[in-house]
């Protein structure tokens, strides 16, 4: 028997808590004696998983909510028993959670078996009637055929009105507030009316009637094959077509959503696994524009800042010489702007069963439908205290990285009037009971960059609101929790959208000296503030080299110039183009100014330092390969770039390193140091 405890809010949360770890512990104690458990056994357990880990949020908020003004009587240490009850539930979340994993594997293995028995017979059943029915075929006539047909599609269209408003629920989903309806994973929901904010009137089989998310729905009937996805998925975009507010998105044949779809088909079986369990939100997804970057090279910085040739391939439409100033020529573009990510507020955690490696956020030029531009990327910083709280270009001692750099710049030539900025908020994680690794968004917004009058936004501090799902859905919310659709006062409707994740974005107008140097630029480009005047020094070498030393401006010979070739690659090595910035800055630092002034000699200097910095690291062998959100490997790569810099500054300059026995350089290729900029070289390696 439990002892009898003091009457109060706390003392009843504890003993509650109290109550669900015996639960907890003998539902593991349970799992553990019966080591082959059936299968109806293992639903059952999982089942009280779900349920015990629903009990353990509610007790949870009520905790929360607790003040210790509230007790009847004094409390002695309330607040070290509070945050030791909040410990306790968060471990049986945890159990909780490990269990229901280990049960849900086991049922994917003995489900993949099953499926492939089911499949083996079917395929050899399948045979046999095939052969019977080629027989019977060929003794038919071609009006009987006719006739089938036509009353197959009738079939088939009776058969659609039937089902187009039956739908099979793909997770468990509790009602937040009033109004909403409660269901389980593969329960049959009845769809009333469908409404555009993305929650529809369904009704379930007892009669129950209620509001329901649209992205925990699927339509019925799926096991047609790839007929009946094509189907699914067509409908899934005719609903976005509907709700979609912001942006009236429609399907064209230039759209990104086939990528998505397969990113969000690949990782969905992941994704519904974290947000069943609760280790994610429900507005949670596969990250679009990380799976967009991994499709190629396409939606890369590198690829943008190649000089784009024009349709004749006889000139560059984008890279002019300007004989007067003995420089490239300046080219003003449509949109061309200074923005700074300032902070995320009140993102959602995601749970204790995976481990978060990266924050960051993703932005790109989009139109409604497609990406216009490169993807760049941002990382984000955070504090233990504020852990729902993202910050940029935090302080720091030396020159701050360019991977946290939160002044960006934009260039866009693009003449849509839906011309935007998506601004996608995503995390790297990695499972702890699985190892696995991935990219998840944790919700996107859309900036619009000019009015439907067609007149330019203005450059002020914007406070986005962030949108669960991907882009291409509307009205999903990034976590239902909290909720927009906050009924009753208007101060309490005021604070939930202070709870709303949030996106808080200054867009700075340009003066007449940042408008010049941004001229300089591609086009179409987005980029770090912090390393643009390397940007400029290369591009206009691409013009001494490609424009001003031409001999025949008909040749399309290889050009040795390994500034040219390698440059590019620093947009996809962040911490190579944080050396070179840090031996610019020291050698601009030993110039005078008239030097400063002289453009001929700026580049001559800034050629050198790019042979004694970037050069050597690219080929040595001591620099692990770059990956993305690994800590190990940062870590090591940023050593060995700082004995390398720490080397050339004792030695003035990376010669002695070179020569040195210690130093061991991979071999490298003529060709890895060849401007090619028909792109020969890398169709052949393709």
């Amino acid at each position: 028997m439990l002892p009898r405890w003091p009457r109060g809010p706390l003392p009843c949360g504890r003993r509650r808590g109290q109550e669900l770890k015996q639960q907890v512990d003998s539902l593991l104690s349970e799992s553990r004696l019966k080591g082959a458990l059936e299968a109806s056994k293992k639903r059952d357990i999982y089942q009280r998983c779900i349920q015990l880990k629903q009990a353990i949020n509610e007790n949870k908020n009520t905790l929360q909510k607790l003040k210790k003004a509230d007790e009847p009587t004094p409390v002695g240490n309330y607040h070290q028993k509070k945050e030791e009850e909040h410990s306790l539930l968060d471990k049986l979340t945890h159990q909780l959670q490990e269990l229901a994993m280990s049960i849900s594997r086991e049922n994917i293995t003995e489900i993949g078996a099953l499926t492939e028995r089911e499949e083996d017979d079917d395929s050899a059943e399948g045979n046999e009637e095939e052969d019977n029915d080629d027989e019977e075929e060929s003794k038919e006539s071609g009006g009987e055929e006719e006739e089938t047909q036509e009353e197959e599609k009738q079939e088939n269209e009776s058969h659609q009105q039937a089902t187009s408003k039956e739908y099979t629920a793909v997770g468990n989903f509790t009602a937040q507030q009033a109004g909403d309806l409660t269901f389980k994973k593969g329960e049959m929901l009845l769809i009333i009316e469908k409404k555009p904010d993305g929650w529809w009137m369904a009704k379930n089989a007892k009669g129950n009637k209620g509001l329901v998310p649209i992205t925990y729905l699927e339509p019925y009937h799926k096991e047609e094959g790839q007929e009946s996805s094509e189907e699914g998925s067509e409908e899934d975009v005719d609903v976005g077509d509907e709700i979609a507010e912001e942006l009236e998105v429609t399907r064209r044949t230039g759209s990104h959503w086939s990528a998505v779809r397969k990113a969000l088909s690949e990782q969905i079986n992941t994704v519904d696994a974290l947000t069943t369990m609760g280790a994610i939100p429900t507005g949670f997804r596969p990250s679009t524009l990380f799976q967009l970057l991994e499709e190629g090279n396409q939606f890369r910085a590198s690829y943008f800042l190649q000089p784009e040739l024009t349709p004749s391939q006889l000139a560059f439409r984008d890279l002019m010489w300007d004989a007067k100033t003995g420089t490239i020529r300046a080219r003003p573009s449509h949109v061309s702007l200074i923005l700074t990510l300032w902070n995320c507020k009140m993102i959602p955690l995601p749970g204790m069963s995976i481990q978060v490696l990266s924050r960051h956020v993703r932005l790109c030029l989009f139109d409604g439908n497609k990406v216009l531009s490169n993807i760049h990327t941002v990382r984000a910083t955070w504090q233990p205290k504020k852990p729902r709280t993202w910050t940029f270009s935090p302080q720091v001692t030396g020159i701050l990285p360019c991977l946290l750099d939160g002044d960006c710049f934009l260039r866009s030539n693009s003449l849509s009037p839906d011309l935007g900025i998506l601004f996608e908020l995503g995390i790297s994680y990695i499972r702890n009971s699985t190892g696995e690794r991935g990219e998840l968004s944790c919700g996107w917004v859309f900036l619009k960059l000019f009015d439907a009058s067609g007149i330019p936004i203005p450059a002020k501090t914007y406070e986005l609101f962030l949108n669960g799902g991907t882009p291409y859905e509307k009205g999903v919310e990034v976590d239902h929790s909290v909720s927009r659709r906050a009924h009753g006062s208007v101060f309490h409707q005021m604070m939930m959208m202070r709870r709303q994740p949030q996106l808080l974005v200054k867009l700075r107008s340009l003066h007449r000296r940042s408008r010049n140097i941004l001229s300089l630029l591609p086009e179409i480009f987005i980029g770090s503030m912090c390393c643009i005047h390397l940007l400029i020094f290369y591009r206009q070498i691409l013009g001494d080299v490609l424009l001003k030393g031409r001999m025949s401006m008909q040749s399309a010979d290889f050009i040795s110039n390994p500034v040219l070739a390698t440059f590019p690659t620093l947009l996809e090595q962040p911490d190579v183009m944080d050396a070179l910035r840090s031996s610019w800055a020291e050698k601009e630092n030993t110039l005078k100014r008239s030097e400063k002034r002289d453009g001929e000699f700026l580049k001559a200097v800034f050629l050198l330092v790019y042979h004694d910095c970037v050069v050597p690291l690219l080929h040595s062998t001591l620099l692990p390969p770059f990956r993305w959100a690994e800590e190990e490997t940062e870590s090591a790569r940023w050593k060995v770039i700082a004995d390398f810099l720490k080397q050339n500054q004792e030695n003035k300059g990376a010669l002695q390193a070179l020569l040195s026995p210690d130093g061991v350089h991979s071999p490298f290729d003529i060709s890895e140091l060849t401007y090619d900029f028909l792109g020969e070289i890398r169709k052949k390696a393709v």
